[in-house]
């Protein structure tokens, strides 16, 4: 019971602080990393352990799927060689350098040193993302990011699954490599054939709550079988989630895509919170049993480790993207980047939830566990604390020319899906047809000015007003006894899609 009241009140504290993080630009897992450290040392803090194959199902499958389900596979083939070089390139430099520097200082095994280069090696961007949406910057750029965050962790969880399997058997680390060759693309395919299975299963499940559960259990079905089949989990969720993400949203009805997103949004938000608060309890747990000297040594070695992580990304970075830029230049082709850009990209190497669960899931006997756990909780908190406080600011000075390619292929598509509308009453002349084609016609010149119809509209903005009438009327029935709640949440759904129908999308976005 501790343990579920404890994470009530983290969850509360989450809540509150997220009203922070919108208001003052902070990205929310700066704030979830201090809250976890603040509540997990509070007197009467709960003993937990999590068994470490369930928190690399429980944090890193939902994860994944919600980064994959974001990132088509054009944009991989788009951004290739910037992704490589960012997801691979930098996760193996950081990987080497981190186990390097785990050994010289610590003299951990080898394999125990790569594991935790691996752990601390992946940025995640969810925290970059949440500034990055907010600020006028090229749209590449945060297709790269995004592109990074997914691929990095696959690359760093394979490391990771190799280093742990050599460091407590006695097979060679050889041994790992055909294994290797036969997960990564064995992954893939079960990824793929789960993701093709759960959109045929789909159109059975359309409108009804077990399409959205089916999601969840269709996401962990893929993780744990793929695992016992000893193919990557890792790889397998992830081409599952490009799959769904390509075929199951054109047969989704718009009421249950709401619900299925709201859900995940939830989801992912909430797993965050619980993995902050008991990497906390961990570290809480481990710096117990240290003596102060002990404790001194460690996070001298997990400041050092810090540092090696951000030293590397940045230093990687701006060698690749100056390199490249130069080298286009001198081939005459033109290139998005500049010193501002590769200052921007290096500095968004937070690390996040994909580093917790990892390091969650060393078992028990790991070799120097306790160390590890550490450096990559302290990793994780001085990432998100000194780059995430300092990355709106940073957006700031260096002061990118806005983007407006977005608004304006938004704008272009918008025109042409209006132009499909008119163009499907075009062997019609009734009034109904008249009317909805005098309303296109008007939507249509607000479109080609640049604003949305919702915006400029007075019919909308009638409607909108209308709508708040009847809301008014609607609760005042219920206040006065005159309907029962079951028609008034009934007829309250009714108003909230058509004033959802009636409303700009900007002003339905979260600020």
């Amino acid at each position: 019971m501790a343990f579920f009241e404890t994470l009530l009140v983290l969850l509360f504290v989450a809540i509150l602080l997220l009203q922070v993080t919108r208001r003052f630009a902070v990205p929310y897992p700066t704030m979830l990393a201090v809250a976890g450290v603040v509540i997990a040392l509070l007197p009467g803090a709960p003993h937990l352990v999590i068994e470490p194959e369930l928190a690399l199902a429980l944090f890193i499958a939902p994860a994944l799927l919600d980064s994959a389900f974001d990132l088509p596979p054009r944009e991989l083939r788009r951004n290739w060689r910037p992704l490589v070089a960012l997801a691979g390139v930098a996760v193996i430099l950081t990987t080497a350098a981190v186990a390097w520097t785990a050994v010289a200082l610590q003299g951990l095994p080898l394999a125990a040193a790569i594991a935790l280069g691996a752990i601390v090696a992946p940025p995640d961007a969810a925290a970059a993302a949440a500034m990055l949406a907010r600020a006028e910057i090229p749209r590449r750029m945060v297709s790269v990011l995004k592109g990074e965050s997914l691929l990095n962790d696959g690359v760093a969880l394979l490391i990771f699954a190799a280093a742990v399997n050599i460091a407590i058997s006695d097979k060679p680390a050889t041994h790992a490599i055909p294994e290797l060759a036969f997960a990564v693309p064995g992954g893939i395919l079960l990824g793929i054939a789960f993701g093709a299975t759960l959109a045929w299963m789909m159109r059975w499940m359309s409108g009804t709550l077990s399409s959205t559960l089916m999601t969840f259990v269709a996401t962990f079905g893929a993780w744990i079988l793929a695992e016992q089949l000893h193919l990557s989990a890792i790889l397998c969720v992830v081409a599952h989630g490009m799959t769904v993400a390509h075929i199951v949203p054109t047969r989704t009805p718009p009421r249950e895509r709401v619900h299925t997103y709201a859900v995940w949004e939830a989801v992912v938000f909430l797993l965050n919170v619980l993995a902050f608060f008991l990497m906390g309890l961990q570290a809480s747990e481990i710096l117990s049993r240290l003596n102060p000297a002990e404790i001194w040594e460690a996070c001298g070695f997990a400041a050092i480790v810090f540092g090696v992580v951000v030293v590397v990304r940045f230093a990687w970075v701006m060698l690749y993207m100056r390199t490249s830029a130069f080298v286009k230049a001198k081939r005459g082709k033109p290139t998005f980047s500049s010193n501002a850009h590769a200052v921007l990209v290096s500095w968004c190497g937070m690390r996040g939830l994909v580093t917790l669960a990892t390091a969650m899931s060393l078992p028990g006997t790991f070799p120097e566990r306790d160390l590890i756990v550490l450096s990559a909780f302290a990793v994780v908190l001085g990432t998100l604390v000194v780059q995430g406080l300092t990355l709106r600011p940073l957006i700031r000075y260096l002061s990118f020319p806005p983007d407006r390619s977005f608004a304006k292929e938004v704008a272009a598509a918008r025109l042409l899906l209006l132009d499909a509308a008119l163009n499907s009453m075009a062997d019609r002349d009734d009034a109904v047809a008249t009317r909805l084609r005098e309303t296109y016609e008007e939507e249509r010149k607000i479109a080609e000015a640049g604003n949305h119809p919702r915006d400029v509209s007075e019919f909308d903005a009638v409607r909108r007003h209308n709508i708040a009438a009847k809301r008014n009327k609607l609760a005042e029935l219920r206040s006065e006894g005159a309907i029962d709640d079951d028609v008034f949440h009934a007829l309250e759904q009714e108003l909230d899609w058509a004033e959802l129908a009636v409303t700009a999308p900007q002003e339905l976005v979260e600020s």
